[in-house]
Protein backbone atom coordinates (compact mmCIF):
# COMPACT_ATOMS: atom_id res chain seq x y z
CA UNK A 1 0.00 0.00 0.00
CA UNK A 2 1.49 3.33 -1.07
CA UNK A 3 1.15 6.73 0.42
CA UNK A 4 -1.76 8.96 -0.45
CA UNK A 5 0.47 10.90 -2.85
CA UNK A 6 1.49 7.74 -4.69
CA UNK A 7 -2.10 6.54 -4.93
CA UNK A 8 -3.27 9.98 -6.11
CA UNK A 9 -0.52 10.09 -8.74
CA UNK A 10 -1.50 6.61 -9.93
CA UNK A 11 -5.19 7.55 -10.22
CA UNK A 12 -4.80 11.07 -11.59
CA UNK A 13 -3.13 10.72 -14.96
CA UNK A 14 -3.77 11.93 -18.48
CA UNK A 15 -6.09 9.06 -19.32
CA UNK A 16 -8.25 9.62 -16.26
CA UNK A 17 -8.52 13.36 -16.99
CA UNK A 18 -9.68 12.64 -20.55
CA UNK A 19 -12.19 10.09 -19.21
CA UNK A 20 -13.48 12.67 -16.71
CA UNK A 21 -13.95 15.08 -19.63
CA UNK A 22 -15.85 12.48 -21.64
CA UNK A 23 -17.99 11.66 -18.60
CA UNK A 24 -18.83 15.32 -18.00
CA UNK A 25 -19.73 15.71 -21.68
CA UNK A 26 -22.32 12.95 -21.27
CA UNK A 27 -23.55 13.40 -17.71
CA UNK A 28 -24.20 17.14 -17.52
CA UNK A 29 -26.12 17.54 -20.80
CA UNK A 30 -27.90 14.28 -19.97
CA UNK A 31 -29.07 15.74 -16.67
CA UNK A 32 -30.20 18.91 -18.45
CA UNK A 33 -32.00 16.92 -21.13
CA UNK A 34 -33.78 14.77 -18.58
CA UNK A 35 -34.89 17.85 -16.66
CA UNK A 36 -35.98 19.67 -19.83
CA UNK A 37 -37.91 16.70 -21.21
CA UNK A 38 -39.52 16.22 -17.79
CA UNK A 39 -40.83 19.80 -17.77
CA UNK A 40 -42.35 19.44 -21.23
CA UNK A 41 -43.78 16.00 -20.48
CA UNK A 42 -45.54 17.30 -17.36
CA UNK A 43 -47.03 20.17 -19.36
CA UNK A 44 -48.08 17.70 -22.07
CA UNK A 45 -49.78 15.49 -19.50
CA UNK A 46 -51.99 18.42 -18.53
CA UNK A 47 -52.67 19.19 -22.18
CA UNK A 48 -53.71 15.68 -23.19
CA UNK A 49 -55.87 15.28 -20.10
CA UNK A 50 -58.03 18.01 -21.67
CA UNK A 51 -57.56 17.11 -25.34
CA UNK A 52 -55.80 13.80 -26.18
CA UNK A 53 -55.83 14.67 -29.89
CA UNK A 54 -53.11 17.30 -29.34
CA UNK A 55 -50.51 14.74 -28.25
CA UNK A 56 -49.07 14.37 -31.76
CA UNK A 57 -48.44 18.09 -32.08
CA UNK A 58 -46.69 18.13 -28.70
CA UNK A 59 -44.12 15.48 -29.66
CA UNK A 60 -41.58 17.81 -31.26
CA UNK A 61 -41.69 20.16 -28.29
CA UNK A 62 -41.06 17.17 -26.02
CA UNK A 63 -38.14 15.94 -28.13
CA UNK A 64 -36.24 19.21 -28.47
CA UNK A 65 -34.51 19.17 -25.04
CA UNK A 66 -33.20 15.65 -25.75
CA UNK A 67 -30.71 16.85 -28.33
CA UNK A 68 -28.23 18.24 -25.81
CA UNK A 69 -27.78 14.77 -24.33
CA UNK A 70 -27.06 13.46 -27.82
CA UNK A 71 -24.55 16.26 -28.46
CA UNK A 72 -22.76 15.35 -25.23
CA UNK A 73 -22.55 11.72 -26.29
CA UNK A 74 -21.05 12.73 -29.64
CA UNK A 75 -18.40 14.84 -27.91
CA UNK A 76 -17.57 12.05 -25.43
CA UNK A 77 -17.32 9.50 -28.22
CA UNK A 78 -14.91 11.73 -30.14
CA UNK A 79 -12.81 12.37 -27.04
CA UNK A 80 -12.44 8.64 -26.51
CA UNK A 81 -11.52 8.06 -30.18
CA UNK A 82 -9.10 10.96 -30.68
CA UNK A 83 -7.39 10.49 -27.31
CA UNK A 84 -6.83 6.82 -28.11
CA UNK A 85 -8.65 5.67 -24.99
CA UNK A 86 -11.26 3.75 -26.97
CA UNK A 87 -8.58 1.69 -28.70
CA UNK A 88 -7.05 0.84 -25.35
CA UNK A 89 -3.50 1.85 -26.21
CA UNK A 90 -3.46 5.46 -25.04
CA UNK A 91 -1.04 6.75 -22.47
CA UNK A 92 -1.80 10.44 -22.27
CA UNK A 93 0.28 12.94 -20.39
CA UNK A 94 -1.48 15.00 -17.74
CA UNK A 95 -1.36 17.99 -20.11
CA UNK A 96 -2.97 15.98 -22.93
CA UNK A 97 -5.65 14.61 -20.62
CA UNK A 98 -6.35 18.08 -19.23
CA UNK A 99 -6.73 19.35 -22.79
CA UNK A 100 -9.49 16.82 -23.48
CA UNK A 101 -11.11 17.60 -20.13
CA UNK A 102 -11.23 21.31 -20.96
CA UNK A 103 -12.40 20.58 -24.52
CA UNK A 104 -15.44 18.83 -23.03
CA UNK A 105 -16.47 21.76 -20.83
CA UNK A 106 -18.31 23.87 -23.46
CA UNK A 107 -20.78 21.11 -24.32
CA UNK A 108 -20.89 19.86 -20.73
CA UNK A 109 -22.05 23.15 -19.25
CA UNK A 110 -23.63 24.63 -22.38
CA UNK A 111 -25.64 21.45 -22.88
CA UNK A 112 -26.74 21.31 -19.24
CA UNK A 113 -27.99 24.88 -19.13
CA UNK A 114 -29.50 25.08 -22.62
CA UNK A 115 -31.44 21.82 -22.21
CA UNK A 116 -33.09 23.10 -19.04
CA UNK A 117 -33.89 26.48 -20.59
CA UNK A 118 -35.13 24.84 -23.78
CA UNK A 119 -37.41 22.67 -21.66
CA UNK A 120 -38.85 25.80 -20.05
CA UNK A 121 -39.51 27.42 -23.44
CA UNK A 122 -40.97 24.19 -24.87
CA UNK A 123 -43.22 23.76 -21.81
CA UNK A 124 -44.52 27.28 -22.42
CA UNK A 125 -45.09 26.19 -26.02
CA UNK A 126 -47.42 23.48 -24.75
CA UNK A 127 -49.56 26.28 -23.30
CA UNK A 128 -49.61 27.87 -26.74
CA UNK A 129 -50.66 24.54 -28.24
CA UNK A 130 -53.48 24.24 -25.70
CA UNK A 131 -55.01 27.60 -26.62
CA UNK A 132 -53.93 28.10 -30.24
CA UNK A 133 -53.04 24.81 -31.95
CA UNK A 134 -52.45 26.63 -35.23
CA UNK A 135 -49.54 28.55 -33.63
CA UNK A 136 -47.58 25.48 -32.48
CA UNK A 137 -44.98 26.09 -35.22
CA UNK A 138 -44.11 29.42 -33.61
CA UNK A 139 -43.66 27.67 -30.27
CA UNK A 140 -41.31 25.14 -31.87
CA UNK A 141 -39.28 27.94 -33.49
CA UNK A 142 -39.01 29.75 -30.16
CA UNK A 143 -37.73 26.60 -28.46
CA UNK A 144 -35.34 26.02 -31.36
CA UNK A 145 -33.66 29.37 -30.76
CA UNK A 146 -32.35 28.02 -27.45
CA UNK A 147 -30.93 25.05 -29.37
CA UNK A 148 -28.50 27.40 -31.10
CA UNK A 149 -26.49 27.77 -27.90
CA UNK A 150 -26.16 24.01 -27.51
CA UNK A 151 -25.02 23.76 -31.12
CA UNK A 152 -22.44 26.52 -30.57
CA UNK A 153 -21.17 24.78 -27.42
CA UNK A 154 -20.90 21.49 -29.32
CA UNK A 155 -19.09 23.22 -32.17
CA UNK A 156 -16.48 24.70 -29.83
CA UNK A 157 -15.96 21.35 -28.10
CA UNK A 158 -15.62 19.59 -31.47
CA UNK A 159 -13.16 22.15 -32.79
CA UNK A 160 -11.02 21.65 -29.70
CA UNK A 161 -11.25 17.85 -29.85
CA UNK A 162 -10.56 17.57 -33.56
Amino acid sequence: MGTFGEIFKEILNGNSLAIIGAALAVVLPGIGSAKGVNMVARATAGLISEDPNKYGKSMLLQALPMTQGIYGMVAAFLIMIFSGIMGGGATLSIAEGAYYLFAALPIAFGGLYSAIKQGEVAAAGISVLAKRPDAVGKAVISASFVELYAILALLISLLLIL
